[in-house]
C-alpha cells in the first residue's frame, strides 16, 4: 500500500456512505490522530483500538449519523506521497467557509487549521473535511 491515510479516509468515506456503524483500519499513530481531530470536531463519535483475525492492531472509528444523514459530507485527501502541498500559516487555505476543518501534519503534530493559525506554525495540509 502506498498511501495508508488516504486508504483510511476512503474506508471512512465508504462506510459512511453505505451507512455503517463503524469503520475499520489498520493502527497507525497518524490515523489514531486524525480520528482525534475528527472527534473532537464532531465528524465521528468515537475511536477504540482493536485486533484483527491475525492479531494485528486496528484502530475502530465509530460513524456518527444526525437524521440518517452522514456526519461526514465529504473527505478528501489533499496532499498526496506522490505531490506533496506545504503551506505557511498565513497561506492556509479555508474549507467552505469556515464551515469545514483543514487537518495538517507539522512539527507540533497533526494540527486543524485553524490552530494552525492560531498558533503561527505551518506544515503539510493531509485532509479537508465537511
Amino acid at each position: 500500500m502506498t498511501d495508508p491515510i488516504s486508504d483510511f479516509l476512503t474506508r471512512l468515506r465508504n462506510a459512511s456512505a453505505a451507512k455503517k456503524a463503524e469503520a475499520v483500519s489498520p493502527h497507525s499513530k497518524m490515523k489514531e490522530a486524525i480520528a482525534a481531530i475528527l472527534k473532537a470536531e464532531g465528524f465521528i463519535s468515537g475511536y477504540a483500538d482493536g485486533t484483527d483475525e491475525q492479531g494485528h492492531k486496528t484502530l475502530v472509528v465509530q460513524l456518527k449519523y444526525v437524521n440518517d444523514v452522514p456526519a461526514i459530507t465529504r473527505l478528501d485527501r489533499v496532499s498526496t506521497p506522490g505531490r506533496r502541498l506545504y503551506y505557511g500559516y498565513t497561506e492556509i487555505p479555508r474549507v467552505l467557509n469556515g464551515l469545514g476543518i483543514s487537518i495538517l501534519s507539522t512539527p507540533r503534530g497533526l494540527m486543524k487549521g485553524q490552530d494552525c493559525r492560531r498558533n503561527k506554525v505551518g506544515g503539510e495540509l493531509v485532509c479537508n473535511v465537511w
